[in-house]
């Protein structure tokens, strides 16, 4: 019998933060096109054609999310602790944003309704299936309320998680894009007007693809992960997306990239783990990977707002003056991200976080998690190559030096 490695504190994951840039890009890149800043009809095309499946980038953020918090929880750590450094980490940059589109809406006389904004306020819009609740104020940040959804959560399954036999994580990974591809015929269970809402706002069902980053990171924190490495999960996802952009009716989209994503950002995660280079953990995308919450967070209230004051919101620009506006949209979005994640987001996660004592009691030895049965972690295939990894977060421990991660 064998037992799943012990880990004092993960190691660092960077590649993981860099790919966190592409998700946020591949929704820049959705929303550029849905707002027909490309009036050209011929460059318009290929616009669409790139970025028909961008909006599933937040699917990845969900995937990742899950799979890092899993990854990094450190086991003992209290739930207030952990909830309090994720409210520090997503409530500051949400309240700016908040502040800002309200200013946007008194400055063009848009309507507000007060229980719509009070709801995005306090984060609980995604759980009100009406059009102008959950997309109201900031509209990007209906997926922040998913997301206070799965950290109230996760503390309450951890204990659970660590307990739980590998075939039953192995079951959730099959099961959740499953019940994914079925929530297309699920939703005519709803009202017709709120099958948007229950397919692509609601946090029970956005949570199928969180709880699959949840079980693969607790796979792999086991050593029991197999997947596909880097190279090869890059080419499964880049066909994925190219077939199902084509020929694959958008019912299935959502399960098949599901899968594609986890495969991907897995394979980064276990690349990180035994020192191997990969091109997202550049200091450079790492750079952006960081920015890309606010990145994420002012992308559409940018746009929108520009649009809006020179005239063309609805109309888009003709010739090469629409790609080149997409480019300069870009370009402002990035700068203000990286001003809001300097001055508001990196001080205010340490002025908000868990204070210097529980930080520490935090780094105390994680508890060892459960045994399981000898036929299911018994044999060659149970260390896979990989030894147990523990160290700081600064580093990585490998034969007792510390490789910068």
């Amino acid at each position: 019998m064998t037992s799943a490695p012990t880990v004092t504190r993960a190691p660092r994951l960077p590649s993981l933060t860099g790919l966190r840039w592409v998700a946020a890009l591949l929704v820049f890149g959705f929303h550029a096109g849905t707002m027909g800043i490309v009036a050209e009809p011929h460059l318009k095309t290929v616009v669409d054609k790139a970025f028909s499946l961008g909006l599933s980038g937040v699917e990845f953020f969900f995937i990742l999310s899950g799979f890092v918090l899993v990854w990094s929880y450190r086991d003992g750590e209290r739930a207030w602790t952990f909830l309090r450094r994720r409210f520090a980490k997503i409530y500051p940059n949400h309240v700016v944003t908040f502040v800002a589109a309200l200013a946007v809406a008194a400055w063009f006389a848009d309507p507000v309704v007060p229980w719509a904004a009070i709801a995005n306020f306090f984060l609980v819009q995604a759980w009100i299936p009406l059009g102008g609740y959950f997309y109201s104020v900031n509209n990007v940040s209906w997926s922040l309320s998913c997301e206070l959804a799965f950290y109230l959560c996760l503390p309450l399954v951890v204990p659970w998680l660590r307990r739980a036999r590998t075939g039953v994580l192995r079951t959730v990974l099959v099961a959740a894009p499953l019940l994914i591809l079925a929530l297309w015929p699920g939703q005519h269970l709803v009202p017709e007007e709120q099958r948007w809402w229950f397919t692509q706002i609601f946090p029970v069902t956005r949570s199928l693809e969180f709880w699959m980053g949840v079980a693969a990171a607790e796979l792999m924190r086991r050593h029991r992960w197999r997947g596909p490495n880097l190279a090869a999960a890059t080419g499964i996802f880049v066909a994925t997306w190219v077939v199902a952009a084509l020929w694959i009716p958008a019912e299935f989209w959502a399960a098949l990239l599901a899968v594609a994503y986890l495969l991907v950002i897995a394979a980064a995660a276990d690349a990180d783990v035994r020192g191997r280079r990969t091109p997202w953990r550049s200091r450079a995308m790492v750079w952006l990977g960081e920015v890309s919450f606010a990145f994420y967070l002012v992308h559409v209230l940018v746009m929108v707002t520009v649009l809006r004051l020179t005239g063309h919101w609805g109309t888009g620009l003709p010739g090469w003056r629409g790609p080149v506006a997409v480019l300069g949209f870009l370009v402002v979005t990035l700068a203000l991200a990286a001003a809001l994640h300097r001055w508001v987001e990196v001080p205010m996660m340490r002025l908000l976080g868990p204070s210097r004592r529980a930080r520490a009691a935090s780094r105390a030895p994680a508890v060892p998690a459960p045994r399981e049965p000898a036929e299911a972690t018994a044999g060659p295939a149970a260390d896979d190559g990989a030894r147990p990894v523990t160290g700081p977060a600064e580093g990585i421990e490998y034969a007792g030096r510390r490789r910068p991660d």
